[in-house]
């Protein structure tokens, strides 16, 4: 009696190797593309806590529309001011004056008036 040898042979491995690749390939843009999505909401929303930390410093300080923010004036109206300040994306973000929304540089990443 013949022993018969048991494993895969190289094609078998070959093909699923193949389509492991093909399933990675699929898979991986709409993984960045839901990355991407959801670090642009969360810098939205960032911006939207700075925008009402500006309001609420603006109506407790007593400052008009044109008046200049800084991050030091925000800090006690922020939840959390590290990560308010900060893009999850990279981007920076900046305040400037009462009456304007807060801004970041990555593209997208804008508030809606």
């Amino acid at each position: 009696m013949k022993k018969m040898k048991q494993g895969f042979t190289l094609v078998e491995i070959m093909i699923v190797v193949a389509i492991i690749g093909l399933l990675a390939a699929i898979a991986i843009p709409s993984f960045m593309k839901a990355r991407m999505s959801s670090q642009q909401s969360a810098c939205i929303n960032n911006l939207k806590q700075i925008d009402a930390a500006k309001d609420q410093w603006a109506l407790e300080a007593k400052k008009a529309t044109a008046d200049t923010v800084t991050y030091a004036d925000l800090v006690s109206f922020l939840k959390n001011p590290v990560a308010a300040t900060n893009c999850p994306a990279g981007g920076t973000v900046s305040v400037s004056t009462v009456g304007s929304n807060a801004v970041c540089t990555r593209a997208g990443h804008v508030l809606s008036e």
